[in-house]
């Protein structure tokens, strides 16, 4: 089992920054991915960035250029998202994920509003 706690989320203009941060506890050491997936109102779920264990970074191309992805090398079990230059369509709930095998545990998320 792999429990995480999200952090870092609130209200930002646009062109504003905002840094989510993510905190695995429980089975750390199996955990290959860690990284973020977003959800607008109306929307699907959508994945915005992941790292996996091993370094590999992707973003999605909406994000591309404005969102980094990072994770605290000494552990490995806490994941950031510094969003900068944010726009009102990146407007939803984010939500951590850490994958496992062929299971992916989640966050309970944390809202991210960005006014224009």
């Amino acid at each position: 089992q792999v429990q995480l706690v999200e952090s870092g989320g609130g209200l930002v203009q646009a062109g504003g920054s905002l840094r989510l941060s993510c905190a695995a506890s429980g089975s750390v050491l199996r955990i290959s991915a860690m990284g973020w997936y977003r959800q607008a109102a109306g929307k699907q779920r959508e994945l915005v960035a992941g790292i996996s264990s091993g370094g590999s970074i992707n973003y999605a191309d909406s994000v591309k250029g404005r969102f980094t992805i990072s994770r605290d090398n000494v552990q490995n079990t806490v994941v950031f998202l510094q969003m900068n230059s944010l726009k009102p369509e990146d407007t939803g709930v984010y939500y951590c994920y850490a994958r496992f095998s062929s299971t992916t545990y989640w966050g309970r998320g944390t809202q991210v509003t960005v006014s224009s």
